[in-house]
């Protein structure tokens, strides 16, 4: 069996360059516990020689127990006019206390004389006394050959003199860095076998590069199978300018496409989304709904050829089984999609699906109504609920009598909006108010206020995300409005549209379909008027005794 891919995670240092990244402390902290939790052996933690937080970093995480992962610390080779011992960027790594260090430095001349002022001589003298400083203070050294394939081919006899002036001085791996990101795939091949053919099998060989030209895990897997067996990389991507190659999707790659075993182990792939999200999450980074293997649209299927070959044979238009890697093979509801598309997903609603609901009707319906404005892909809620609105046993949940949304400026001031609705439940009408920053921000919380008294549970949903499209652009302030609200509840998230001319009235279908389904979801019942008056009398009793308590 061959040996394992060692995976080096470079998020927290390498992927927080991508602009508009920022990680706090406690960000680096929980995605590195997070990256241990999940197997990697190496977490480069960042360079402590270049910022405060990443000193404060590394200062925390030595109170922090590793299980599968050894920590990095990231930094360059000496600086020319020091020795290595009087070094500030050598100093801060040892004084980082981590079991690894990571440096980088020059394999090509243009940057060893353009850029450093060195001469050649120097540099090489920079690399070796660089290493042997940090491995004589105990620690494990992984040398990073900045632009090295653009170094070898300008002078191949250079750059591979200065990655065996860091093997000499005991660093025990070696990465071959397109640091710019614009090598093809067959260079990367062919110079990283060369390379291995040159230094042998005395030391591991790795892989770091950028996706500048949109190869980098084409390049990396290219490495792999030409000899490498160290990869670095960055959860999603993350990374300066078109960012690093996806660990996420390499592992995958590695353990499903070339059959390699990796480190964290392959077997079981099925958490990879969830770890994709986590750090996504942490970094306030949106998801890339169409990442290769973990996005939610993975395995979704629009096109109505498409979607009526995966009904009949699932794996007709999908390269993997989604259950390997978490997903689900999903057939989106659209104008483009058939009747295939929209039984396939009335029958996952299992017991919601009614024997005279003929899909090839709803087909045309959910044309029409997309036609109209109406967004049913990726708003399952919403169509969800169209689906439950044509079945014969269907009762709403509540009903809006009507609303009113005010909005104005008075001397000066900051612009205040005012909302009023009318919320009729089981026969009985509410009438609420609400103040809010914004027009929809006042009438989601006169909504909440209304149902609230009905349906308790709804105080435990939230707005997760509020988008809005313009939808016939051409038609300027008269243009229709289409709003995607994305609610969550601690079981989950939910999507739902609404369109309309008016962007307060798209905004209420909008909320309407996230506060019915939430009650659908949550198996909500509605409170009568005197369970309300029982529970509003306990409140005031509970707020009195804490009163008197006081």
């Amino acid at each position: 069996m061959s040996e394992p891919i060692l995976l080096y995670d470079t998020t927290l240092r390498d992927g927080t360059q991508r602009e508009g990244l920022v990680l706090s402390l406690a960000d680096k902290l929980k995605i590195a516990r997070r990256l241990d939790e999940a197997g990697f052996p190496y977490v480069e933690g960042g360079w402590p020689g270049s910022n405060p937080k990443d000193e404060e970093f590394f200062a925390a995480a030595r109170g922090m127990t590793f299980r599968n992962a050894k920590l990095s610390a990231f930094g360059s080779t000496r600086h020319r006019s020091n020795r290595a011992a009087d070094d500030p960027n050598l100093r801060a790594l040892i004084e980082a206390e981590t079991p690894v260090t990571t440096i980088f430095g020059k394999s090509w001349l243009l940057h060893v004389t353009d850029v450093l002022g060195a001469t050649a001589e120097e540099n090489l003298a920079m690399v070796a006394e660089s290493v042997a400083f940090l491995r004589d203070a105990g620690r494990e050294v992984v040398y990073d050959a900045e632009h090295f394939f653009d170094g070898y081919k300008a002078d191949a006899a250079y750059a591979i003199a200065t990655l065996r002036a860091a093997v000499a001085a005991g660093a025990t791996t070696v990465v071959l860095c397109d640091t710019n990101g614009g090598c093809l795939t067959d260079e990367v091949a062919a110079l990283t076998r060369s390379v291995g053919d040159e230094l042998g099998t005395d030391v591991t060989l790795g892989i770091h590069v950028h996706d500048d030209a949109g190869l980098a895990v084409a390049n990396s897997l290219a490495a792999v199978q030409a000899g490498a067996r160290h990869v670095q990389g960055t959860i999603n991507g993350y990374g300066e300018r078109c960012g690093n190659a996806n660990l996420v999707t390499i592992w995958a790659n590695l353990a499903l496409k070339l059959g390699r075993p990796t480190v964290p182990a392959g077997d079981d792939l099925s958490h990879l989304p969830e770890l994709s999200r986590f750090v996504a999450e942490v970094a306030n980074i949106a998801p890339d709904a169409h990442q290769p293997y973990v996005g939610t649209s993975a395995f979704a299927h629009k096109g109505g050829v498409h979607g009526a070959a995966t009904a009949r044979v699932e794996q007709a238009y999908q390269h993997v089984d989604p259950a390997i890697v978490g997903g689900t093979s999903r057939l989106v509801v659209s104008e483009l999609g058939g009747k295939a598309n929209a039984a396939w997903r009335v029958r996952q609603f299992g017991e919601l699906a009614s024997e005279g609901l003929d899909p090839a009707e709803l087909s045309r319906l959910v044309k029409q109504l997309e036609s109209e404005g109406a967004s049913f892909e990726g708003a399952d809620a919403s169509f969800e609920l169209l689906v439950r609105r044509r079945r014969d046993d269907y009762v709403a949940p509540f009903r809006i009598v009507d609303f009113t949304v005010i909005v104005e400026r008075r001397n000066g001031a900051s612009p205040r909006a005012e909302a009023s609705v009318k919320v009729e439940v089981d026969g009985e009408v509410l009438h609420t108010a609400a103040d809010g920053n914004g027009p929809v921000n006042a009438l989601d919380l006169a909504l909440r206020k209304a149902l609230g008294a009905f349906y308790p549970a709804l105080d435990e949903v939230h707005l997760v995300d509020y988008k809005v499209r313009i939808i016939d652009g051409e038609a300027a302030t008269k243009a229709r409005t289409r709003v995607i609200i994305e609610t969550g509840h601690e079981t989950g998230t939910w999507i739902t549209a609404g369109a309309e001319a008016n962007i307060i009235a798209a905004s209420l279908a909008a909320l309407h379909d996230s506060l019915e389904y939430a009650i659908w979801r949550l198996d909500a019942r509605p409170h009568r008027r005197d369970e309300r008056s029982s529970s509003d009398a306990a409140l005031r009793r509970d707020r009195l005794a804490a009163g008197e308590a006081s």
